[in-house]
């Protein structure tokens, strides 16, 4: 009788590479998740992998940092992917492509002489990562700035190289949201001046979330993404409703860890989990990415 099933199929399951070998550091904020040098992700992400999980998500921590967030460029993520699809051929891989983790000032991309993101120059920055990944054999890059145009500008740079086949799972609506704080403790993010309201959505604005979404479509997506999922369940309805494209729902840090914490103090039962994720897939996501992988 039950109509909506989730199934370990359904779920993306975030992953956070440092650089180094046999390196593992808990994230305080986010209980039972932590950052790992590639070795040690492998045999964190084995038991998944046998037990059904599909699809990863990759997000890289640089040692160094500098203002245009330079060593998105190198070899920390291309390394990843090839180790990862060779321990585990079938999986698919995409891959984070931004800055923020990146840059000094923690935004998503350089900055010009006023001190605000440079949108052509991180879109530039993005096509350069993004082949970077699909030369390394990632199946899907996954832009997260929500920079005008870079849906476009990556899938032409991509064509370009011969890449054609790599998809592109766009972060299409994201919004400007409180839910991300114990992700910038994964991704040792730091902005000490600004924020993210100028290129990241308004929590208050729905039809913009339609035409975020229907704009990266016509440049060439082939998943869009709605970020945060709990607390925009209504985002999710409106675009399944109004899209027949697929969609993926991320179930942010935020949403993780206040759960996560009441679960510790026993205030609720550990299968709200399941309950959240339901309720993600019920409103129309066709993927959910989500820290709660192991726990479900």
């Amino acid at each position: 009788m039950r109509e909506t099933d989730v199934s370990i199929s359904d779920l993306i399951a975030p992953c956070f590479i440092r650089e180094g070998n046999n390196v593992t550091v808990p994230i305080a904020s986010m209980p039972g998740i932590f950052q790992f040098s590639v070795d040690r992700a492998i045999e964190d992400l084995r038991e998944s992998v046998v037990k059904g999980l599909q699809a990863i998500l990759l997000f890289g921590i640089p040692d160094t940092k500098d203002p245009e967030g330079r060593a998105a460029e190198n070899v920390l993520v291309p390394e990843a992917v090839h180790a990862i699809r060779t321990a585990f051929p079938d999986l698919v891989i995409m891959t984070d492509v931004c800055l923020c983790s990146y840059t000094d000032h923690g935004h998503c991309g350089p900055l010009d002489p006023k001190g605000k993101v440079d949108n052509a120059a991180a879109v530039d920055a993005y096509a350069r990562v993004a082949i970077a990944h699909a030369r390394a054999g990632a199946d899907f890059v996954a832009p997260s700035g929500m920079m005008d145009g870079m849906v476009a500008g990556i899938r032409l740079a991509l064509d370009r190289e011969g890449f054609s086949q790599t998809g592109i799972m766009s972060y299409s609506a994201k919004y400007a949201s409180h839910f991300y704080g114990p992700f910038r403790d994964a991704t040792a993010i730091s902005s000490d001046f600004g924020d993210r309201r100028t290129y990241q959505m308004d929590p208050a604005n729905r039809r913009e979330a339609l035409r975020e979404i229907e704009c990266d479509i016509e440049e060439g997506a082939d998943i869009v993404m709605v970020k945060p999922a709990l607390a925009y369940l209504d985002i999710i309805r409106e675009a399944r409703d109004a899209f027949d494209h697929p969609i993926a729902a991320y179930n942010v840090s935020g949403e993780y860890s206040m759960v996560e914490a009441a679960i510790e103090k026993k205030w609720i039962s550990p299968d709200v989990a399941r309950e959240i994720l339901t309720s993600i897939k019920r409103a129309g996501a066709d993927m959910i990415i989500t820290y709660s992988v192991k726990r479900f």
